[in-house]
């Protein structure tokens, strides 16, 4: 009988290229994770792998089994999920990424109470930009995401996910205190052409949202400080540094030398949980999802 395990050894490495990348999804050594091929090799009477250069390739007959371990492991997963949700308890594993300020604002409150009203659960968290995210959720690596995105600049989803708003998350222009736009009531994005931004590093989310931003006002954006953590950049503009434009969610006190100026018209990242459909019905990502609403409201904010 082929051993359930290294079928999924099998199949992660058909799904991420390589032994690394797949023992690294797996929690595994890549050293253990040739074991389990090589054992399945001897248990199938079949090769695999092929050495090339310094890596492995699959074998044909390697990627037909791969296939087949895709729709075992499916079935595998819908035994247990109905297992689960004959028992009516959150229990298990339960692996939930966040975006940082998602982190430190509002999965506090969340993960407390998950804790707490369901200790047979095993609560695993990582904090991931929402592409990341949302591509692990994808790939079953991650059962629950708290994502964002802005109205113009979405988040697509690929199939088989779905998503719950949790709520809307405004954004500030800061600026130091000796800027020229420290006293105005307010500024369009009009107002900020030619500023030198501390901004999130290219590729995230929210520096493809400030490029398109900055340019529907007629200018491209002078990306001077590529600065992944909010508190770091919140500590640059309270030496003077540039200006940024930083949401409410986890950013907690302004330090002395930091000035809000309010952008008209607000501006707002949308704050989403998503899960794949068919986990749908674990309680596991019922309560989790459930307990995520419930905390917004309560959300550590500016």
């Amino acid at each position: 009988m082929i051993d359930l395990g290294r079928l999924r050894a099998l199949y992660a490495v058909a799904q991420y290229g390589s032994v690394n990348r797949a023992a690294e999804v797996l929690g595994y050594t890549p050293s253990a994770v040739s074991q389990q091929l090589a054992k399945l090799e001897r248990e199938t009477r079949t090769t695999l792998v092929e050495r090339r250069g310094r890596g492995i390739v699959l074998t044909d007959a390697a990627l037909q089994l791969a296939a087949t371990a895709e729709r075992i492991l499916e079935l595998v997963e819908d035994a247990e999920l109905t297992l689960e949700e004959q028992r009516g308890q959150a229990i298990g594993t339960l692996q939930i990424a966040a975006f940082p300020t998602a982190a430190r604002g509002l999965l506090p409150t969340a993960l407390s109470r998950l804790i707490d009203e369901h200790p047979a659960l095993d609560v695993r968290v990582s904090e991931t930009d929402p592409y990341e995210a949302v591509a692990a959720v994808n790939r079953g690596e991650v059962h629950v995401a708290v994502v964002h995105d802005w109205h113009n600049t979405p988040l697509a989803l690929p199939e088989g996910l779905s998503r719950v708003k949790l709520g809307s998350d405004p954004a500030d222009v800061l600026v130091p205190a000796a800027h020229r736009l420290a006293g105005k009531e307010s500024v369009r994005a009009e107002d900020l052409i030619g500023e030198r931004w501390i901004c999130q590093p290219p590729g995230s989310i929210c520096h493809e949202w400030l490029v398109r931003t900055m340019r529907r006002a007629g200018a491209e954006p002078d990306f001077a400080y590529s600065v992944a953590e909010y508190q770091t950049q919140l500590a640059m503009l309270a030496q003077g540094i540039g200006i940024g434009l930083v949401p409410r969610l986890g950013r907690g006190p302004l330090p002395d030398g930091v000035v809000v100026v309010p952008l008209q018209p607000e501006l707002s990242r949308r704050v989403y949980a998503v899960w794949r459909n068919v986990t749908s019905r674990r309680p596991a990502i019922v309560v989790t999802l459930s307990l995520l609403k419930r905390a917004w409201p309560e959300r550590a904010t500016a």
